[in-house]
């Protein structure tokens, strides 16, 4: 079995535990869920930002422990105030050592938009996520059939999230091509294999519509390669193991976006 089939089982195996515990008329009650979001596609279409959704990661199952040392507070404010344009918070705990908590604690602190990042299998999950202060979700295509994807994406909206559909191939571009979402991004990294190759953006770019708010992920590590994927038509820029295996991410993404001004 593939981690990601595993991550996908037992993520449905907590939402039904979580279901139990926390259910949907308690995330209801949420101070958070009728505030009015923050919009993820605006903020990376600013210009006067640098489109860098900036991540909060501790772990990860292909590099396993990336950084244990994590302030929340000092991160997320510190990515703020170098410009990034989002903040992108992992909420699963078993392979990426996030939380809800997590990402509760970054929207009390910021008013940029927050993505949740996380394996997204079922409605309760969106509803747990406007809950906690998310202002989009990602779902990705890997996981979901077509026809799951529209539904969940129609049920984010409902709601007044944003949607960042994430994919990583041709035959997942094809396939999801009636499905509604915001941003679309290209995932670098091989879900299956975990390897990563900037050629993935560089190949896919070309197959997605025109006027798409196209995102690349993951494997961004220098400014150059920044630069060369805005050039061909990238907007948004999701950045988090590049950040977070230094001793301080948010001095890190300061210096990174520096080195954009130059």
């Amino acid at each position: 079995m593939y981690i990601l089939d595993e991550i996908i089982s037992n993520k449905k195996k907590e939402v039904e535990i979580n279901l139990v515990r926390h259910p949907v008329k308690e995330l209801e009650k949420s101070p958070l869920f009728e505030r009015k979001t923050f919009s993820l596609k605006q903020s990376v279409r600013d210009t006067n930002l640098y489109g860098i959704i900036a991540e909060i990661k501790r772990k990860s199952p292909s590099k396993g422990i990336i950084n244990s040392n994590v302030s929340i507070q000092k991160i997320s404010l510190g990515y703020v105030a170098a410009g990034a344009s989002a903040i992108s918070v992992l909420t699963d705990v078993n392979y990426f050592g996030g939380s809800n908590e997590d990402l509760k604690t970054v929207r009390s602190l910021n008013t940029c938009p927050v993505l949740r990042k996380d394996f997204i299998v079922d409605e309760y999950q969106i509803f747990e996520a406007k809950a906690i202060g998310a202002d989009a979700i990602l779902l990705i295509a890997a996981t979901l059939s077509p026809k799951r994807l529209q539904m969940l994406s129609d049920f984010a909206s409902s709601l007044g999230l944003e949607v960042l559909l994430e994919v990583h191939n041709e035959e997942e571009i094809k396939i999801t091509q009636d499905v509604p979402y915001d941003l679309i991004g290209v995932n670098n990294r091989n879900l299956q294999t975990f390897q990563v190759s900037i050629d993935t953006s560089r190949n896919l770019i070309g197959l997605l519509p025109k006027d798409v708010i196209a995102v690349s992920e993951s494997g961004i590590e220098k400014p150059e390669i920044f630069q060369e994927l805005k050039k061909i038509g990238y907007s948004g820029f999701l950045i988090g193991q590049y950040f977070m295996q230094e001793s301080a991410p948010e001095i890190a993404c300061k210096n990174f976006i520096q080195q954009l001004i130059k």
